[in-house]
């Protein structure tokens, strides 16, 4: 094999591929990216963890077609060092890649193509596109509430489902137990009778960076099993996680009665503000609510008090509740209109915090005691 590539084009693809690649491996393959060299021009780039495979083409030189797999990182930390403009050429023969990028050249240990594992895909019944700017919005509103806790491991994603409802939608939420975030947009074209699944925590991150340098549409296609992302050169395909996430409509308050209109920024620095002196452990937050006038409070054994006096539209009876102040901010970080409505019903039941009722967005807040 015998390529020639320019460093940027090499750079970028080299670091979508490479943030696949966990940095330890028991199985020496899975630390490469595979390289393959197309007769008709143009570069394949493919690393793997067996549980997701990005794979991405780029333009390049064919002197020789062939392919290889080499250290991902190694080649990744070479082409960042590379001086700009530069011009790599990649030749590979009998297990080793020279890499020569002006006077610098650089042989590297491969292993052969045929070792790597590719994740067969088999049939992905589903299809449908949806706009790089609504899966950003999907993701962005409800990622922060995965779950990390690996016991409960059906929460470690983002539960995808149709609904036939007035209008059939799309409907992407995330629970770790404490707060649930949900997004609903229309249902895609081609959706219909879509089955639930549960997109993985890191194909969630490796899907949100590479959608940061797409303007157009994305194809989906998957089965129970796998989901593929068709992301304009790139491809990424990942397992779905093998579980029945929780009927979590059941969680959403529909008859919380008292009702909180607030300008969510000044909201969210008064939280920030008094949090500082929250303890580590608990980060509780406390709002007493009377009419038209919220204070907000923390008291620490190791730290002090603090409190402070947020205006906000109010005219229930007057009650006091407690939040974790990291749960209650991450939820205020994802409102963009002016206001936020907060519906409550009382200092043991889930809150619900939303924009309007038109909001494509809604988010369910478990309060703490404090």
């Amino acid at each position: 094999m015998k390529a020639t590539i320019e460093r940027a084009t090499l750079l970028k693809s080299l670091g979508h591929v490479q943030s696949v690649v966990e940095r330890r491996n028991t199985i020496p393959i899975l630390s490469n990216v595979l390289i393959e060299a197309a007769a008709g021009g143009g570069l394949k780039l493919m690393a793997t963890d067996l549980d997701l495979q990005i794979v991405e083409t780029v333009d390049a030189q064919v002197e020789t077609a062939g392919s290889t797999t080499v250290s991902a990182h190694t080649l990744f930390d070479i082409a960042r060092k590379l001086p700009e403009g530069s011009q790599v050429q990649l030749t590979a023969s009998e297990g080793k890649m020279l890499v020569v990028a002006g006077r610098a050249r650089f042989n590297l240990s491969t292993l052969p193509r045929d070792d790597f594992p590719v994740i067969a895909e088999g049939d992905l019944p589903t299809r449908f596109e949806l706009p790089a700017a609504t899966l950003r919005q999907i993701i962005d509103k409800t990622r922060f509430a995965i779950s990390t806790e690996e016991t409960r491991y059906y929460l470690n994603g983002i539960f995808l489902h149709v609904t036939d409802e007035a209008q059939p939608l799309l409907k992407a939420a995330a629970t770790d137990g404490h707060r649930l975030a949900r997004v609903t947009v229309p249902r895609p074209e081609g959706a219909a009778g879509m089955p639930d699944v549960i997109v993985p925590r890191k194909c969630v991150g490796e899907l949100r960076k590479l959608l940061d340098e797409l303007d157009g549409s994305v194809e989906v296609t998957l089965s129970p099993t796998k989901i593929r992302f068709g992301l304009g050169t790139a491809i990424l395909t990942s397992k779905l996680i093998d579980g029945t996430f929780p009927d979590y409509s059941r969680v959403i308050p529909t008859a919380n009665d008292k009702l909180l209109r607030i300008d969510p920024r000044s909201f969210e620095e008064g939280v920030d503000r008094v949090a500082t002196i929250a303890s580590e452990k608990t980060r509780a937050v406390k709002m007493a609510l009377d009419k038209d006038k919220i204070t907000l409070s923390v008291t620490s054994p190791e730290n002090g008090t603090a409190a402070e006096e947020v205006s906000g539209d109010y005219d229930s009876a007057g009650f006091e509740i407690g939040f974790n102040a990291r749960y209650l901010l991450d939820i205020l970080g994802q409102i963009e209109g002016d206001t936020v409505e907060v519906h409550l019903a009382d200092a043991a039941a889930p809150t619900l915090i939303r924009e309007n009722d038109k909001a494509a967005a809604l988010y369910v807040l478990m309060p703490m005691r404090v």
